[in-house]
């Protein structure tokens, strides 16, 4: 029960996070917008004006009244610049004095010498 609630309050966050709220009011509201124009227009009239923005139902002004207020409400980043110590202007890079390859060996080629047991282990295929 408790583990079913805590999903629920994480996706309940998520939406609420991305803003998908205003997109599930929103659909409400064009549906209802359109329901009410078939009453009285064509099917081209009606969808023409549920979706020109010329018409907005009240619910539709509600809905980007609480988008515009819900991005004042957002704070803004404020960068700062990066501040190093000064470093001196004759930067100059030294070789070693002495220099000597080291001798390459390949490790994987030597564990692939052993064989392996016959037959296979009994308890790994348990």
């Amino acid at each position: 029960m408790f583990a079913q609630f805590g999903r629920f309050c994480v996706i309940v966050a998520l939406v609420l996070t991305t803003g998908a709220h205003w997109a599930a009011l929103q659909t409400v509201a064009w549906t209802t917008m359109l329901a009410d124009h078939l009453r009285t227009d064509s099917l081209s009239e009606a969808v023409t004006r549920t979706f020109d923005g010329r018409h907005p139902c009240s619910l539709c002004k509600a809905i980007a009244a609480g988008k515009k207020s819900e991005k004042k409400n957002e704070f803004t980043l404020q960068t700062q610049k990066l501040e190093f110590p000064p470093s001196p202007k004759n930067f100059v890079l030294v070789a070693p004095s002495c220099f000597r390859l080291l001798p390459q060996t390949d490790t994987f080629a030597e564990s692939l010498v052993f064989q392996p047991p016959v037959p296979p282990p009994r308890n790994l295929f348990a």
